[in-house]
């Protein structure tokens, strides 16, 4: 006994109801180079063979290449300019050491030159003694005076 059943419907399969494969239809074989850009021969999982658009398949390239960092350029274009500068400061030191050395020499004069004039009056103050003599101090002035670019000169002494 079967039921009646729509044809728009698939029936579905009983266990034991032998398996039925579509039948293939024989199409016209088309030649490799026959084919469009963009079309080849496909083998469906079913086992169908048919003609499908496809993705072209990019060239296998080798590992990618990585962009160099901005500050990899940066550094790499400043290295020899940096390399460049110290070899032209070593190069000029070079020249001035003969001069460097004679300032420092002229500063070491200096410096005990100012230390001598700082010094003298504290020594001579203690080697004079506490003792303060009798005798006065005296203060002499001179005035000289010209009438002329080539006249002659005057002048007198004063003693206090």
């Amino acid at each position: 006994m079967h039921e009646p059943t729509r044809t728009s419907t698939p029936q579905p399969a009983r266990y034991g109801d032998p398996i039925l494969y579509p039948t293939a239809v024989q199409q016209p074989q088309m030649l490799p180079a026959e084919l469009p850009p963009g079309v080849e021969m496909v083998t469906l999982p079913g086992g169908y063979r048919t003609l499908a658009y496809t993705q072209p398949t990019p060239p296998a390239a080798g590992p990618a290449v990585q962009p160099i960092p901005a500050w990899a350029k940066t550094t790499a274009l400043l290295a020899p300019t940096v390399g460049g500068g110290i070899a032209a400061a070593g190069f000029g030191i070079s020249y001035a050491a003969p001069g460097l050395i004679a300032m420092t020499e002229a500063l070491w004069a200096a410096l005990t030159l100012i230390a001598a004039g700082t010094l003298a009056p504290l020594l001579l103050r203690a080697g004079r003694g506490t003792e303060r003599s009798t005798v006065p101090v005296q203060h002499i002035t001179q005035n000289i005076s010209a009438s002329g670019m080539f006249g002659r000169a005057t002048g007198t002494l004063n003693h206090r």
